[in-house]
């Protein structure tokens, strides 16, 4: 088992388990009395894993409410969180009931805003069961919903108050979901732990449970780091967003059916060219993560023009007035942040287009 705490203004653990479903309520129980739980999932999620969640909860002594919602990046607006904050006053929850967010990413974003802001805040439990949301979202306590203007426009930072993952929940995912969780690892490793980037590189992969493991143990703890030096995102924690100002571009304009976790290993790849076309870079590093891409069977050609990425950008969260953060690779294991001039971002998309 790994156990990782993550040293915050209220600590918490992040274990990290084979079959640890099946003890939910056990861990649950070290958090909290018994007490109300509502289970947030969708419908993928409901049928494959709630019934062995609800079990575990229940015999702990735990009286069990559920909410699902239809699967998919739609699902993460304000109206959701409207369904789940009428449906907990209606149910007379209290503070000292809990939620538990139970599926990938939009389930952990939309679970944990509905618990930052219901009664001024209740807690929550993260129980991811997609590789993106275990080697991302689940952890550091950034909270949010879409609006029509862009992703994640609306949300609060609340650290959960327990994290669980079973690895093994990875042999339910569909092979694209598998990339996403994939891409943000090596999002990571690119950022600030090289040896990462070479497990996965020179990985075959002959037992994917135990890759998933590794992938996410080393991501978190890289996340970690950020997390408890820069909790509110206010300096170093931005690194994190490498390839996320191209890649939250190209899901807007692709009307989100691209996936965040392709989106994103295309944005790492503009960063990455651009930086090393300008000169910013040490070393290429583009050539080698278009490698590790390709051998997974992640994409790493962007079909958007510098034109439409940089207006959809700029509508992102990460402008700054008149600027906008970037991260730029300077070698294989660490990013740097630079603040560019907003009329500069399409310039700088143009570098990281141009070769493809």
């Amino acid at each position: 088992m790994n156990n990782i705490i993550i040293k915050t203004g209220i600590p918490y653990q992040v274990i990290m388990e084979e079959d640890s479903l099946e003890k939910v309520g056990f861990f649950a129980s070290d958090i909290t009395e018994p007490c109300r739980i509502c289970i947030i999932s969708d419908d993928n999620v409901h049928s494959l894993y709630t019934p062995l969640v609800e079990s575990s909860l229940k015999n702990a002594g735990f009286d069990v409410y559920k909410i699902v919602f239809p699967a998919g990046e739609a699902t993460k607006d304000l109206g959701s969180v409207k369904k789940i904050l009428e449906y907990l006053a209606d149910e007379n929850f209290t503070r000292s009931d809990v939620l538990m967010a139970l599926g990938g990413g939009v389930i952990g974003d939309l679970t944990g805003f509905a618990a930052s802001v219901f009664l001024r805040g209740i807690k929550y439990i993260n129980v991811p069961t997609s590789f993106l949301a275990a080697a991302d979202s689940s952890v550091g306590g950034k909270t949010g919903v879409n609006l029509s203007a862009g992703k994640n426009l609306a949300g609060t930072f609340w650290q959960p108050s327990l994290v669980i993952y079973d690895p093994k929940t990875v042999k339910t995912l569909s092979p694209a979901s598998f990339l996403d969780g994939l891409a943000e690892s090596i999002k990571c490793a690119f950022i600030a732990d090289a040896s990462l980037f070479g497990f996965i590189d020179l990985s075959d992969m002959n037992n994917e449970t135990k890759f998933v493991e590794r992938c996410v143990t080393d991501s978190v703890k890289v996340k970690q780091f950020f997390v408890e030096n820069d909790e509110y995102d206010k300096g170093r924690r931005q690194l994190l967003n490498f390839g996320h100002t191209a890649g939250h571009a190209i899901e807007k304009l692709s009307g989100f059916r691209e996936s965040h976790g392709h989106a994103v290993a295309q944005g790492m790849v503009i960063a990455a060219r651009a930086s090393y076309n300008k000169g910013w870079s040490r070393e290429d590093c583009c050539s080698p993560l278009i490698e590790v891409l390709n051998k997974y069977g992640l994409s790493s050609s962007c079909s958007y023009s510098a034109a439409e990425l940089a207006a959809a950008a700029l509508k992102d969260k990460k402008r700054l007035g008149n600027e906008i953060n970037l991260v730029i690779p300077l070698e294989i294991g660490e990013c740097a942040l630079m603040r560019l001039p907003s009329h500069e971002l399409q310039n700088f998309f143009e570098a990281g287009l141009t070769g493809r």
